[in-house]
């Protein structure tokens, strides 16, 4: 990635960073998916400068109070016109104008984190227990007992946005539910290549050595 632009969003006295992240977001998701390059796939990432360090602050959220988007070509961020996506947050956000990324800069990654709800979980694990007690032929609370040793947890330390999935409404208009979009950053040593998914993320692997990364500073 060459190119970026920050935004900064400005939270009033009545109006949470929280909420003002939520709207800026989500309009950041539809524009990115009116401009994607493949099936689910877009040339423009986004990173979180101020990821986790604004902890103290009335005003604080995880991901700090800073948005950047990224691409390989200044074109790219122009025809995005993001200013025309947020026109309706004005007055809660400053974007600036686009530069060349400095020479020497640290690597990071963006995913998504998924995390499963405690109803999701109870479910899972008595599917799985019945699965378990028919094949072996134990007892399902036995079953049950057994797995709870491994139960995973419904919470996690990763921020997350509310957010509504565009390309899912897309495909079913009753969908049109909310959902947390957990994000993580990982650090990585060097510049690592990838694709970034219409939030901006990058597609998602078990190893850490395949993720696309972004510069961080």
């Amino acid at each position: 990635m060459k190119y970026y632009l920050d935004i900064t969003l400005l939270p009033e006295a009545d109006i949470t960073l929280g909420f003002i992240w939520q709207k800026v977001y989500q309009q950041i998701h539809i524009a990115l998916v009116d401009n994607k390059v493949g099936k689910s796939e877009s040339a423009i990432a986004v990173s979180f400068p101020r990821y986790g360090t604004e902890k103290n602050s009335e005003q604080a959220f995880p991901l700090g109070n800073q948005l950047r988007l990224l691409a390989n070509a200044e074109s790219q961020l122009t025809e995005l016109n993001i200013a025309k996506w947020l026109n309706r947050f004005e007055d809660y956000v400053h974007i600036k104008s686009i530069k060349p990324v400095p020479d020497k800069v640290a690597h990071a990654s963006f995913v998504r984190v998924q995390v499963k709800g405690e109803a999701r979980i109870e479910k899972d694990m008595l599917s799985k227990a019945q699965r378990w007690s028919e094949k072996s032929g134990q007892p399902l609370d036995i079953c049950l007992a057994e797995l709870e040793k491994s139960k995973p947890k419904a919470n996690s330390n990763a921020p997350f946005i509310w957010l509504e999935s565009q390309e899912t409404k897309q495909r079913d208009l009753a969908s049109s539910r909310k959902f947390p979009l957990f994000i993580k950053k990982v650090d990585v040593a060097e510049q690592q290549f990838g694709k970034f998914n219409c939030y901006g993320l990058s597609v998602n692997h078990s190893h850490k050595e395949k993720l696309a990364s972004i510069p961080q500073f």
